[in-house]
């Protein structure tokens, strides 16, 4: 079977969870071939010289920024798409229900001429055949706000590189020179993802705040901002197989991510797996069985309740192996095994024969 990736086209100019994922999942995809799997090749779709119907399917990553105009391309050329749309679980049925309006209210404006993100993302939804969401939440905001079927969606994790499970935090301390106890936020720098909330929260604990994580010249006077606290220190962007970032995840007493809204947050995965306990908005899909007592989430705009939930963490100290423990089996080739299947089934062999011809 031959499948093609696709999401918008600005996706690999700025670097983040989702481009993390689209990677990840395509070299786990294409690590099966040696499996008892059916035959899989995965690659990221060229739109302008490949037609989408060389392809046995489509997996389009994200249902906004004009993605939906992949999946109607695909369904007019009667390719199955499996999308993954990454929505926020801050939707529900009473907020889907306003933009039903805006949407209906925006095309009588216009004569029908103006479409609205939420009318979009809706029909990229419907389009598709299989949808994948990364959390019970994510699911919930689906079918609550868009009126998706249960039936057509499957929930996936994400996957964790096995390079922070190994990771040691030698490497960090001795680059950065700290050995107290300090708070490690890693994402891109802006007011959405709440830097400057979290350094307000922390601002009386005396704690050190590192920041890893690119900014956008539109943000650079946030980031100044942030950076005339004392204590806080911005690293930077670091790639995602550099082992200093597996080793500041280790390093960290805490992974902090009170930001105003996250799917599935890769960081907080990926901290989990290097044994460090974290805190994350409640505005996340994110939902691991026992995890009370590593995992606190708060509200994003909560300053003393982020307070609380770090130094809590910092003073309990919960086991590492522990922390481990709870993401043992959220591996990227175990990702890869469930979505090949999903492929599988919404592709049956007859019909990759019969295309190949």
């Amino acid at each position: 079977m031959r499948v093609g990736i696709l999401s918008y086209p600005m996706l690999f100019q700025r670097e983040g969870g989702l481009q993390i994922q689209v990677r990840e999942t395509i070299a786990a995809l294409n690590g099966l071939q040696g499996s008892a799997l059916r035959p899989l090749t995965v690659e990221l779709v060229n739109p302008y010289s490949t037609r989408l119907n060389s392809y046995d399917l489509i997996h389009v990553f994200a249902a906004i920024n004009g993605n939906y105009r992949i999946v109607e391309a695909a369904s007019e050329l009667a390719v199955p798409v499996v999308l993954s749309p990454l929505l926020s679980p801050g939707w529900n049925r009473a907020n889907g229900f306003c933009a039903r309006l805006a949407d209906r209210l925006a095309g009588r404006l216009t004569a029908w001429n103006v479409q609205t993100s939420y009318a979009q993302t809706k029909r990229a939804l419907q389009l598709s055949q299989i949808v994948i969401a990364l959390g019970a939440a994510e699911r919930e905001a689906i079918m609550a706000a868009f009126a998706i079927a249960d039936s057509k969606i499957r929930v996936l994790p994400n996957g964790i590189n096995p390079q922070f499970f190994s990771a040691r935090p030698e490497l960090f301390r001795a680059s950065s020179g700290l050995r107290r106890p300090f708070v490690l936020m890693c994402g891109a720098i802006s007011p959405y993802k709440n830097q400057l909330g979290l350094v307000q929260a922390l601002s009386s604990t005396g704690l050190e705040l590192v920041l890893i994580g690119s900014c956008q010249r539109q943000d650079q006077p946030y980031l100044q901002e942030v950076m005339r606290h004392p204590r806080v220190r911005w690293l930077g962007q670091m790639e995602h197989g550099d082992p200093m970032l597996a080793s500041a995840y280790a390093a960290a007493a805490v992974l902090a991510l009170p930001s105003q809204g996250e799917v599935m947050p890769l960081a907080v995965l990926e901290a989990l797996a290097a044994g460090t306990p974290a805190v994350v908005t409640r505005q996340s899909a994110l939902q691991l069985p026992d995890s009370a007592f590593c995992v606190k989430p708060v509200p994003w705009n909560d300053s003393a309740a982020i307070c609380r939930a770090v130094t809590a963490l910092i003073a309990s100290e919960p086991d590492r192996a522990a922390v481990r423990a709870l993401v043992k089996d959220l591996s990227w080739q175990q990702v890869a095994m469930q979505i090949a299947q999903i492929y599988f089934r919404l592709v049956p062999a007859r019909k990759v024969a019969a295309h190949a011809v």
